[in-house]
């Protein structure tokens, strides 16, 4: 049955959840009723999987009553009560117990589904040093003989090599390991996950000392980043004995090392915690990265000895909103010193490729257009502090704003005093003769005074300015710098050839237009100049985004009179479209979802510090899918060509570029119906 479109089961994720209840030391009964609840809180609450620590069943403090019979007996007999109330329950439930076969005793991990157990895996590493004693009482599962057992009256997997798959929900692939395993140089979850699993689960007891929770976090982050994979621990909590030591509760999930979720430690109720793991990012990162699949190569044989228990999952139904932080700005972090190191880095980047650029040619004077807009704004920054790094003076910018037909005062006079607060070279050059010389030669509407202001008009004078740059710049022994950001070359938002898309040099060709309106807040916040060049940014941020290639009424000149994101729709929303279609690959019904999750409610979630409130915008479904079918029309029909010809510019962000020479090489004569179908067919409204 298709899932809704409001259902997280539609767009590629599963819920999971870390469960962490009382137990009381060697009561199975009571353990497991603690257990059952848990599992059904996470039922109601649509998980997919719920984790609970390592010999929860029995509790892990029992020491030597392991040995008692009647401890194991009590214990079996509430395993075959869990697996009978899970029969309605909608999560694969991993529960630890103490388990015998072969005249040995297992510390396992058992995983349940819905009446039945699935399989048994013993834990592989025993730590017998300080205070763990562990082989006193337990073998290792490296050490089992039978690969099948006989239990509650099924014949069950039986090993430390296996992983589950639920061959109704793609990519849903589970593997269990026990503590101390993820404590190893190289844990079993990693076979797994080069086997397929890409939910990794750790049921853990792991007493508490000062300074350990956070070596826990750094385990299961760096576990998670290096197998690509959501991992899931979990920490036994109150109710374990306080003999000799103490215990936390503490639970963690992390997808490809983000933290997703964290548990309260030390806490006074049981806990459930939840998140929802991109199962499709997850595919999709394994897919790109060579040196993944090429480590499955080397452990070829131990890979392919892992067995696969295939199960069907039943999808939970209804819509099921998304429970998870999806920034608005993918490129721009709302946390202030991640921001801030973020923009640090960009601006280092942009000015030490610059100054290779310009060391490696011998030259030492750049050209570059300055229209009072976002990017030559920020292309003139790096500019000036590039000249700083090598000891030039900043008068070795050449900086040239070039008013047109539709050229706003705003903007003029912002260009005219940014130049001069930078300490440039500053000239001004009228386009408008030279323009009006190649319309008449043309025979252009314009030239005879009708106001035909088409693609010709507007494209002559880009490339005008273009022209005129190029030319400065072998007069002046120059080397001409680009302006155009990501999002430009995204939407094809440039003249091709002689305009705006070419230059010897584009320091912005990798930076999306939302984080070069933060870059610059950065400058002004950091105070990298002084308070009047200041004052100028700030009036070039509230600038409305503009080609100025139209000319506005005659009453009316002082703001420009084209608004681009009228035309080609929110930078915002197209970023984060740009981002999760390149980076991740996802297709645009899941990139609609992701979006109406972010922007639908401007009072919920985080927005980066520093932003004004009249710009904090929300969206709604219609206008998501409207400006997305925008971006897929242009991106993939009818601008690769110009990305195809891209000058070089440096690699910013973990975001990407679209350079043919780095991050994206696609054909220029492409389709886009799929996109623009599958958008059509699965997104409502």
């Amino acid at each position: 049955m298709r899932q809704p479109f409001n259902s997280i089961y539609s767009h590629g994720f599963v819920r999971v959840a870390v469960c962490i209840p009382f137990v009381k030391v060697a009561d199975p009964v009571y353990n497991t009723g603690q257990t059952i609840g848990l599992a059904r809180e996470a039922s109601e609450r649509k998980a997919a999987l719920a984790l609970f620590p390592e010999l929860g069943i029995s509790a892990y403090s029992n020491e030597d009553l392991f040995q008692q019979d009647a401890l194991l007996d009590a214990t079996v007999a509430s395993l075959e009560n869990l697996a009978r109330e899970s029969r309605d329950l909608n999560p694969v439930l991993l529960v630890g117990a103490p388990l015998r076969f072969e005249g040995k005793l297992f510390n396992c991990a058992v995983v349940i589904y819905r009446g039945k157990v699935l399989g048994l895996i013993p834990k592989t590493f025993l730590p017998n040093y300080r205070e763990f004693y562990e082989k006193r009482q337990f073998t290792s599962g490296r050490n089992a003989v039978s690969r099948e057992v006989e239990f509650l009256g099924q014949t069950v997997p039986f090993g430390n090599d296996i992983i589950f798959n639920a061959t109704t929900l793609p990519n849903f692939t589970i593997h269990a390991e026990i503590c101390e395993d993820v404590w190893t140089p190289i844990p079993p979850s990693t076979y797994a996950a080069l086997a397929g699993a890409t939910v990794l689960t750790n049921l853990s007891a792991s007493n508490i000392t000062i300074g350990k929770a956070q070596y826990r976090r750094d385990l299961c982050s760096s576990q998670s980043g290096r197998c690509v994979a959501a991992y899931l621990y979990s920490a036994a909590g109150p109710g374990e004995s306080t003999t000799d030591l103490a215990w936390d509760g503490h639970a963690l999930i992390y997808e490809n090392n983000e933290m997703l979720a964290e548990a309260e430690r030390f806490p006074n109720a049981e806990q459930v915690i939840l998140a929802d793991v991109d199962l499709e990012r997850l595919a999709q990162d394994r897919m790109r990265l060579s040196s993944f699949n090429d480590a499955v190569g080397v452990h070829l044989e131990g890979v392919r000895n892992i067995r696969r228990v295939n199960f069907d999952f039943e999808i939970p139904g209804g819509e099921i909103p998304l429970e998870r932080a999806v920034e608005r700005f993918p490129y721009v972090p709302h946390n202030t010193r991640e921001r801030d190191e973020r923009c640090y880095e960009a601006y280092n980047i942009q000015v030490h490729s610059l100054m290779k650029r310009l060391q490696s040619t011998g030259i030492n004077r750049l050209v570059i257009g300055v229209s009072g807009g976002l990017d030559s704004t920020q292309a003139l920054i790096v500019a000036a502090k590039t000249m700083d790094r090598l000891g030039l003076p900043r008068t070795n910018v050449l900086a040239y704003t070039m008013p047109g037909f539709a050229t706003s005062n705003t903007t003029l006079t912002n260009a005219h005093a940014l130049m001069r607060a930078m300490g440039v070279s500053a000239e001004e050059i009228d386009i408008r003769p030279s323009c009006l010389q190649m319309l008449r030669d043309m025979g252009h509407p314009f030239a005879r005074g009708e106001p035909v202001y088409d693609i010709t008009f507007e494209n002559v004078q880009a490339g005008e300015r273009t022209s005129h740059l190029f030319r400065l710049a072998n007069y002046h022994n120059g080397l001409v710098m680009g302006t155009g950001d990501l999002s430009e070359q995204a939407l094809g938002w440039a003249t091709y050839g002689v305009g705006d898309q070419m230059s010897h040099y584009n320091v912005n060709t990798s930076v999306p237009k939302t984080l070069i309106q933060y870059l610059i807040r950065w400058v002004i916040g950091t105070k990298q100049f002084d308070e009047t060049a200041n004052a100028i940014l700030q009036s070039i941020l509230d600038t409305e985004i503009s080609p100025e290639l139209i000319p506005a009424d005659e009453n009316d000149k002082d703001k420009p009179s084209q608004s681009t994101e009228a035309k080609i729709g929110p930078y915002e929303l197209q970023d984060f479209n740009l981002y999760y279609i390149t980076r991740y690959g996802f297709r645009p019904s899941k990139v609609a979802f992701l979006s109406l999750h972010a922007w639908h409610d401007k009072n919920k979630g985080l927005w980066p510090e520093g932003l004004p409130e009249e710009r904090r915008h929300e969206y709604d479904r219609a206008t998501i899918k409207k400006w997305l079918e925008v971006f897929v029309f242009r991106f993939f029909k009818i601008s690769q060509f110009k990305r195809s010809a891209m000058p070089n510019g440096p690699k910013v962000g973990s975001g990407g570029s679209l350079s043919p020479r780095g991050d994206w090489r696609a054909p220029s004569d492409s389709e886009a119906t799929v996109w623009l179908e599958e958008l059509k067919e699965n997104v409502p409204g």
